[in-house]
Protein backbone atom coordinates (compact mmCIF):
# COMPACT_ATOMS: atom_id res chain seq x y z
CA UNK A 1 0.00 0.00 0.00
CA UNK A 2 1.59 3.32 -1.01
CA UNK A 3 2.72 5.30 1.97
CA UNK A 4 1.35 8.58 0.59
CA UNK A 5 -2.30 7.53 0.36
CA UNK A 6 -4.77 7.31 3.21
CA UNK A 7 -5.54 3.68 4.08
CA UNK A 8 -9.01 2.14 3.68
CA UNK A 9 -10.09 -0.28 6.37
CA UNK A 10 -10.64 -3.06 3.80
CA UNK A 11 -7.01 -2.75 2.66
CA UNK A 12 -5.82 -2.94 6.26
CA UNK A 13 -7.90 -6.06 6.84
CA UNK A 14 -6.42 -7.68 3.74
CA UNK A 15 -3.00 -7.05 5.26
CA UNK A 16 -4.10 -8.97 8.37
CA UNK A 17 -4.73 -12.00 6.16
CA UNK A 18 -1.54 -11.53 4.12
CA UNK A 19 0.55 -11.44 7.31
CA UNK A 20 -1.22 -14.50 8.80
CA UNK A 21 -2.49 -12.22 11.55
CA UNK A 22 -5.46 -12.62 13.85
CA UNK A 23 -6.47 -9.05 14.77
CA UNK A 24 -6.32 -5.47 13.53
CA UNK A 25 -6.04 -2.78 16.22
CA UNK A 26 -7.03 0.81 15.46
CA UNK A 27 -6.58 3.65 17.98
CA UNK A 28 -6.75 7.37 17.29
CA UNK A 29 -3.30 8.91 17.11
CA UNK A 30 -1.46 5.60 16.66
CA UNK A 31 -0.55 3.59 13.55
CA UNK A 32 -2.71 0.54 12.81
CA UNK A 33 -1.29 -2.66 14.32
CA UNK A 34 -1.74 -6.33 13.43
CA UNK A 35 -1.48 -9.15 15.95
CA UNK A 36 0.71 -11.89 14.45
CA UNK A 37 1.21 -15.07 16.53
CA UNK A 38 0.33 -13.12 19.66
CA UNK A 39 2.53 -10.04 19.11
CA UNK A 40 1.33 -6.63 17.89
CA UNK A 41 3.18 -5.30 14.83
CA UNK A 42 2.65 -1.78 13.40
CA UNK A 43 1.68 -1.38 9.75
CA UNK A 44 3.69 1.00 7.58
CA UNK A 45 0.73 3.15 6.54
CA UNK A 46 -0.26 6.74 7.29
CA UNK A 47 -2.20 7.32 10.48
CA UNK A 48 -5.86 8.14 9.82
CA UNK A 49 -8.74 9.09 12.13
CA UNK A 50 -10.45 5.92 13.30
CA UNK A 51 -13.85 7.56 12.77
CA UNK A 52 -13.13 7.75 9.03
CA UNK A 53 -11.71 4.22 8.90
CA UNK A 54 -14.77 2.68 10.53
CA UNK A 55 -17.33 4.73 8.56
CA UNK A 56 -17.85 1.90 5.99
CA UNK A 57 -18.17 -0.64 8.80
CA UNK A 58 -21.02 0.82 10.85
CA UNK A 59 -24.54 0.60 9.48
CA UNK A 60 -27.24 2.90 10.82
CA UNK A 61 -28.21 0.56 13.67
CA UNK A 62 -24.68 -0.01 14.95
CA UNK A 63 -23.82 3.67 14.56
CA UNK A 64 -26.81 4.49 16.78
CA UNK A 65 -25.72 1.93 19.37
CA UNK A 66 -22.17 3.31 19.33
CA UNK A 67 -23.33 6.92 19.72
CA UNK A 68 -25.62 5.98 22.60
CA UNK A 69 -23.46 3.53 24.55
CA UNK A 70 -19.90 4.33 23.42
CA UNK A 71 -19.30 0.81 22.05
CA UNK A 72 -20.80 -1.77 19.71
CA UNK A 73 -20.13 -5.28 18.41
CA UNK A 74 -20.75 -6.47 14.87
CA UNK A 75 -19.50 -8.69 12.07
CA UNK A 76 -17.92 -7.27 8.89
CA UNK A 77 -17.04 -9.03 5.63
CA UNK A 78 -14.31 -8.01 3.18
CA UNK A 79 -14.00 -9.50 -0.29
CA UNK A 80 -10.70 -11.30 -0.61
CA UNK A 81 -10.11 -11.31 3.15
CA UNK A 82 -13.07 -12.91 4.93
CA UNK A 83 -15.30 -12.12 7.90
CA UNK A 84 -14.25 -10.22 11.00
CA UNK A 85 -15.75 -9.82 14.46
CA UNK A 86 -15.55 -6.12 15.31
CA UNK A 87 -15.66 -4.14 18.54
CA UNK A 88 -15.78 -0.34 18.18
CA UNK A 89 -15.35 1.73 21.35
CA UNK A 90 -14.54 5.14 22.80
CA UNK A 91 -11.43 5.65 24.91
CA UNK A 92 -9.56 8.53 26.47
CA UNK A 93 -7.78 9.37 23.25
CA UNK A 94 -10.80 9.16 20.96
CA UNK A 95 -12.16 6.14 19.11
CA UNK A 96 -10.76 2.63 18.82
CA UNK A 97 -11.67 -0.58 17.04
CA UNK A 98 -10.45 -4.18 17.07
CA UNK A 99 -11.17 -6.54 14.17
CA UNK A 100 -10.82 -10.29 14.88
CA UNK A 101 -10.44 -12.52 11.80
CA UNK A 102 -12.97 -15.36 11.68
CA UNK A 103 -11.46 -18.29 9.75
CA UNK A 104 -13.40 -19.13 6.59
CA UNK A 105 -13.42 -22.82 7.37
CA UNK A 106 -14.46 -24.23 10.72
CA UNK A 107 -11.35 -25.89 12.20
CA UNK A 108 -11.36 -29.37 13.69
CA UNK A 109 -10.40 -30.09 17.29
CA UNK A 110 -7.20 -31.69 15.97
CA UNK A 111 -6.32 -28.58 13.97
CA UNK A 112 -6.86 -26.51 17.12
CA UNK A 113 -4.38 -28.81 18.96
CA UNK A 114 -6.94 -29.58 21.65
CA UNK A 115 -6.82 -32.77 23.72
CA UNK A 116 -8.71 -35.62 22.02
CA UNK A 117 -10.87 -36.06 25.13
CA UNK A 118 -12.59 -32.74 24.36
CA UNK A 119 -14.50 -34.63 21.63
CA UNK A 120 -16.51 -36.29 24.44
CA UNK A 121 -18.55 -33.11 24.66
CA UNK A 122 -19.95 -33.80 21.18
CA UNK A 123 -21.58 -36.97 22.59
CA UNK A 124 -23.34 -35.23 25.47
CA UNK A 125 -27.13 -35.22 25.07
CA UNK A 126 -28.24 -32.79 27.78
CA UNK A 127 -26.90 -30.46 30.44
CA UNK A 128 -24.37 -27.62 30.44
CA UNK A 129 -20.93 -27.60 28.78
CA UNK A 130 -18.69 -24.57 29.36
CA UNK A 131 -15.63 -23.39 27.43
CA UNK A 132 -13.81 -20.69 29.36
CA UNK A 133 -10.80 -18.44 29.01
CA UNK A 134 -9.78 -14.83 28.41
CA UNK A 135 -10.78 -12.85 25.33
CA UNK A 136 -8.92 -14.16 22.29
CA UNK A 137 -8.22 -17.61 23.72
CA UNK A 138 -10.08 -19.50 21.00
CA UNK A 139 -13.33 -20.29 22.81
CA UNK A 140 -15.51 -19.58 19.76
CA UNK A 141 -13.36 -21.78 17.53
CA UNK A 142 -13.54 -24.66 20.01
CA UNK A 143 -17.32 -24.46 20.20
CA UNK A 144 -17.62 -24.17 16.42
CA UNK A 145 -15.48 -27.31 16.03
CA UNK A 146 -17.72 -29.22 18.45
CA UNK A 147 -20.87 -28.08 16.62
CA UNK A 148 -19.31 -29.11 13.30
CA UNK A 149 -18.64 -32.61 14.69
CA UNK A 150 -22.24 -32.92 15.80
CA UNK A 151 -23.49 -31.56 12.46
CA UNK A 152 -21.70 -34.35 10.57
CA UNK A 153 -23.37 -37.18 12.45
CA UNK A 154 -26.43 -36.08 14.46
CA UNK A 155 -29.89 -35.01 13.30
CA UNK A 156 -30.34 -32.20 15.79
CA UNK A 157 -31.83 -28.72 15.80
CA UNK A 158 -29.00 -26.43 16.88
CA UNK A 159 -29.92 -22.87 17.89
CA UNK A 160 -27.08 -20.37 18.35
CA UNK A 161 -27.41 -16.98 20.07
CA UNK A 162 -24.35 -14.87 19.31
CA UNK A 163 -23.12 -11.27 19.47
CA UNK A 164 -22.22 -11.14 16.62
CA UNK A 165 -22.59 -14.37 14.63
CA UNK A 166 -19.07 -15.59 13.92
CA UNK A 167 -18.85 -18.97 12.21
CA UNK A 168 -21.54 -19.64 9.62
CA UNK A 169 -22.73 -23.26 9.81
CA UNK A 170 -24.15 -25.08 6.79
CA UNK A 171 -26.69 -27.81 7.50
CA UNK A 172 -25.34 -31.33 6.98
CA UNK A 173 -27.17 -33.75 9.27
CA UNK A 174 -28.26 -31.09 11.77
CA UNK A 175 -30.42 -28.02 11.20
CA UNK A 176 -29.05 -24.66 12.36
CA UNK A 177 -30.92 -21.55 13.49
CA UNK A 178 -28.38 -18.76 14.08
CA UNK A 179 -29.63 -15.65 15.87
CA UNK A 180 -27.68 -12.43 16.35
CA UNK A 181 -28.16 -10.24 19.41
CA UNK A 182 -29.27 -6.76 18.37
CA UNK A 183 -30.47 -7.91 14.95
CA UNK A 184 -32.65 -10.96 15.57
CA UNK A 185 -33.21 -10.58 19.32
CA UNK A 186 -32.76 -7.82 21.89
CA UNK A 187 -30.43 -9.72 24.22
CA UNK A 188 -29.09 -13.13 25.24
CA UNK A 189 -31.63 -13.20 28.07
CA UNK A 190 -34.54 -12.37 25.75
CA UNK A 191 -33.50 -15.05 23.25
CA UNK A 192 -33.21 -17.65 26.00
CA UNK A 193 -36.73 -16.90 27.21
CA UNK A 194 -38.15 -18.03 23.86
CA UNK A 195 -35.58 -20.73 23.14
CA UNK A 196 -37.61 -23.58 24.63
CA UNK A 197 -40.45 -22.83 22.18
CA UNK A 198 -38.06 -23.24 19.23
CA UNK A 199 -37.63 -26.97 19.95
CA UNK A 200 -33.83 -26.98 20.11
CA UNK A 201 -31.77 -30.07 20.87
CA UNK A 202 -28.66 -27.95 21.41
CA UNK A 203 -28.45 -24.31 22.36
CA UNK A 204 -25.24 -22.30 21.94
CA UNK A 205 -25.19 -19.17 24.11
CA UNK A 206 -22.27 -17.05 22.91
CA UNK A 207 -21.56 -15.71 26.39
CA UNK A 208 -23.19 -15.94 29.82
CA UNK A 209 -22.84 -12.25 30.59
CA UNK A 210 -25.32 -11.60 33.37
CA UNK A 211 -27.41 -13.18 36.11
CA UNK A 212 -30.55 -13.52 33.98
CA UNK A 213 -28.71 -15.25 31.14
CA UNK A 214 -26.92 -17.64 33.52
CA UNK A 215 -30.17 -18.54 35.31
CA UNK A 216 -31.99 -19.15 32.01
CA UNK A 217 -29.15 -21.33 30.70
CA UNK A 218 -29.13 -23.41 33.89
CA UNK A 219 -32.91 -23.79 33.77
CA UNK A 220 -32.90 -24.97 30.15
CA UNK A 221 -30.07 -27.40 30.89
CA UNK A 222 -32.07 -28.79 33.82
CA UNK A 223 -35.06 -29.19 31.47
CA UNK A 224 -33.04 -31.64 29.37
CA UNK A 225 -31.58 -29.40 26.68
CA UNK A 226 -27.91 -29.38 25.85
CA UNK A 227 -26.46 -25.90 26.40
CA UNK A 228 -22.97 -24.84 25.28
CA UNK A 229 -21.67 -21.49 26.50
CA UNK A 230 -18.60 -19.50 27.55
CA UNK A 231 -17.28 -17.54 30.52
CA UNK A 232 -14.20 -15.37 30.99
CA UNK A 233 -12.65 -17.55 33.69
CA UNK A 234 -9.32 -19.39 33.62
CA UNK A 235 -9.98 -22.57 35.61
CA UNK A 236 -12.74 -25.07 36.32
CA UNK A 237 -12.94 -24.16 40.00
CA UNK A 238 -13.11 -20.44 39.31
CA UNK A 239 -15.82 -21.08 36.70
CA UNK A 240 -18.08 -22.77 39.24
CA UNK A 241 -17.49 -20.06 41.84
CA UNK A 242 -18.10 -17.31 39.27
CA UNK A 243 -21.52 -18.72 38.31
CA UNK A 244 -22.62 -19.00 41.94
CA UNK A 245 -21.24 -15.59 42.99
CA UNK A 246 -23.33 -13.79 40.37
CA UNK A 247 -26.42 -14.54 42.49
CA UNK A 248 -27.42 -13.07 45.87
CA UNK A 249 -26.59 -15.21 48.88
CA UNK A 250 -30.18 -16.35 49.42
CA UNK A 251 -30.23 -17.91 45.92
CA UNK A 252 -26.81 -19.53 45.93
CA UNK A 253 -27.89 -22.84 47.47
CA UNK A 254 -30.47 -23.30 44.70
CA UNK A 255 -27.96 -22.32 42.00
CA UNK A 256 -25.41 -24.81 43.36
CA UNK A 257 -28.05 -27.52 43.16
CA UNK A 258 -28.99 -26.58 39.57
CA UNK A 259 -25.34 -26.42 38.54
CA UNK A 260 -24.49 -29.73 40.20
CA UNK A 261 -27.26 -31.49 38.27
CA UNK A 262 -26.67 -29.84 34.88
CA UNK A 263 -22.92 -29.29 34.53
CA UNK A 264 -21.36 -31.87 32.19
CA UNK A 265 -17.88 -30.42 32.00
CA UNK A 266 -15.59 -27.42 31.74
CA UNK A 267 -12.78 -26.78 29.25
CA UNK A 268 -10.58 -23.82 30.17
CA UNK A 269 -8.02 -22.66 27.62
CA UNK A 270 -5.35 -20.03 27.08
CA UNK A 271 -3.22 -19.50 23.98
CA UNK A 272 0.57 -19.73 24.22
CA UNK A 273 3.14 -18.63 21.69
CA UNK A 274 4.85 -21.66 20.16
CA UNK A 275 8.63 -22.03 20.20
CA UNK A 276 8.93 -24.96 17.77
CA UNK A 277 6.99 -23.49 14.83
CA UNK A 278 5.17 -20.24 14.07
CA UNK A 279 1.79 -19.84 15.67
CA UNK A 280 0.07 -20.41 18.99
CA UNK A 281 -1.12 -23.50 20.84
CA UNK A 282 -3.70 -23.84 23.63
CA UNK A 283 -2.87 -24.88 27.15
CA UNK A 284 -5.96 -26.40 28.70
CA UNK A 285 -7.71 -27.54 31.85
CA UNK A 286 -10.36 -30.23 31.43
CA UNK A 287 -13.02 -31.34 33.91
CA UNK A 288 -15.81 -33.89 33.39
CA UNK A 289 -18.84 -34.43 35.60
CA UNK A 290 -18.96 -37.18 38.23
CA UNK A 291 -20.83 -38.03 41.41
CA UNK A 292 -17.94 -36.55 43.37
CA UNK A 293 -18.09 -33.29 41.38
CA UNK A 294 -21.82 -32.96 42.04
CA UNK A 295 -21.14 -33.21 45.78
CA UNK A 296 -18.30 -30.70 45.61
CA UNK A 297 -20.51 -28.16 43.81
CA UNK A 298 -23.37 -28.59 46.30
CA UNK A 299 -20.97 -28.21 49.24
CA UNK A 300 -19.38 -25.07 47.79
CA UNK A 301 -15.98 -26.75 47.98
CA UNK A 302 -14.53 -25.75 44.62
CA UNK A 303 -11.02 -25.91 46.12
CA UNK A 304 -11.34 -29.72 46.00
CA UNK A 305 -11.51 -29.66 42.19
CA UNK A 306 -7.69 -29.47 41.97
CA UNK A 307 -7.36 -32.93 43.50
CA UNK A 308 -10.26 -34.25 41.41
CA UNK A 309 -8.46 -33.18 38.25
CA UNK A 310 -5.34 -35.04 39.35
CA UNK A 311 -7.34 -38.15 40.24
CA UNK A 312 -9.12 -38.08 36.86
CA UNK A 313 -6.03 -38.27 34.67
CA UNK A 314 -7.04 -41.67 33.30
CA UNK A 315 -10.16 -40.03 31.85
CA UNK A 316 -8.16 -37.21 30.29
CA UNK A 317 -8.83 -34.66 33.02
CA UNK A 318 -5.93 -32.36 33.86
CA UNK A 319 -4.98 -29.02 35.40
CA UNK A 320 -3.84 -25.97 33.44
CA UNK A 321 -0.36 -26.18 35.02
CA UNK A 322 -0.09 -29.82 33.91
CA UNK A 323 -0.83 -28.78 30.33
CA UNK A 324 1.71 -25.94 30.45
CA UNK A 325 4.33 -28.27 31.95
CA UNK A 326 3.82 -30.84 29.18
CA UNK A 327 3.99 -28.21 26.42
CA UNK A 328 7.23 -26.79 27.85
CA UNK A 329 8.77 -30.24 28.45
CA UNK A 330 8.04 -31.25 24.86
CA UNK A 331 9.54 -28.03 23.50
CA UNK A 332 6.32 -26.70 22.00
CA UNK A 333 6.42 -23.54 24.13
CA UNK A 334 9.33 -21.90 25.88
CA UNK A 335 9.99 -22.36 29.58
CA UNK A 336 9.55 -18.62 30.03
CA UNK A 337 6.12 -18.75 28.42
CA UNK A 338 5.06 -21.64 30.65
CA UNK A 339 6.43 -19.92 33.79
CA UNK A 340 4.66 -16.67 32.93
CA UNK A 341 1.26 -18.35 32.58
CA UNK A 342 1.53 -20.95 35.35
CA UNK A 343 -0.16 -20.68 38.75
CA UNK A 344 2.44 -22.67 40.72
CA UNK A 345 5.59 -20.72 39.79
CA UNK A 346 7.85 -22.90 41.94
CA UNK A 347 7.06 -25.95 39.82
CA UNK A 348 8.23 -24.11 36.69
CA UNK A 349 11.34 -22.57 38.19
CA UNK A 350 13.69 -25.03 36.48
CA UNK A 351 12.53 -23.85 33.07
CA UNK A 352 13.71 -20.29 33.66
CA UNK A 353 16.91 -21.24 35.53
CA UNK A 354 18.33 -23.25 32.62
Amino acid sequence: MPGSTKPHVDDLLRQVVERSGSDLHLLDGLPPKVRVHGALEPLDVPTAPVEKLIAPVLDERHRGIFERFGETDLAYAVEGAGRFRVNVFRHQGGIGAVFRLIPRRIPTLEELSLPPEVARFADVQSGLVLVTGPTGSGKSSTLAALLAMINLREKRHIVTIEDPIEYMHIDVESTFTQREVGRDTDSFAAALKSAARQDPDLLLVGEMRDRETIHSALTLAEMGMLVFSTLHTNSAGRTIDRIVEVFPEEQQLQIRSMLAESLQGVLSQILCRRSDVEGRIPATELLFTSTALKSVIREGAAHKIESMLQAGRAEGMHRMDDSLFRLASEGMISGEEAYRKASDKARFGRFVQE
